[in-house]
């Protein structure tokens, strides 16, 4: 992914006004941020514990997702996993994240969710740069950049449903 602005960010919503995302807390270690090894931006809100916020590429553009998750997890003892990068987590290290969906469906409450890793590091785990708290990935027969160009897949397909 290529490296992001602050603005960059703010102006790559498509699920919230301008006035929500001139609000939302950005990441303040963007410039230290390994983006060679992203393939998107995404956060957690400090100050709001059920809210994150993911920034991909869609025709080569930023395109900004505000999402939505319960704040209560499950117990320890539940596997599940990632619809993004096929990471499996135990507890709460997967969470069914929803966004509004962009434009006139969006206001009148259409949303879209997707099962992904809470940390939303799935680069990071596809790469072998962050061990998930099972402390494993499955084994599979892709190559690492085959499960990237999945996981990019699995994106792009999510991205696209907030425009249907």
């Amino acid at each position: 992914m290529r490296a992001l602005t602050e603005q960059d960010i703010r102006s790559s919503f498509v699920n919230c006004s301008k006035g929500e995302a001139k609000r939302l807390a950005v990441p303040r270690d963007l410039a230290e941020r390994d983006w060679e090894h992203l393939d998107f931006l995404g956060w957690r809100d400090p100050g709001a514990p059920d809210r994150s916020y993911l920034v991909g590429e869609r025709d080569g553009a930023p395109v900004g997702v505000a999402l939505r998750f319960p704040a209560s997890q499950r117990g320890f003892l539940h596997r599940s996993m990632c619809s993004l990068c096929l990471t499996t987590h135990r507890g709460g290290g997967v969470s069914l994240m929803t966004a509004r969906k962009a434009g006139a469906a969006g206001r009148e409450g259409n949303s879209v969710g997707l099962y992904m890793c809470t940390d939303l590091a799935c680069s990071l785990y596809l790469r072998g740069r962050k061990v998930p708290d099972s402390g494993m990935r499955f084994e599979e027969s892709l190559t690492v950049q085959e499960q990237i160009d999945r996981a990019l897949g699995n994106l792009s397909a999510f991205l696209d449903k907030l425009y249907e």
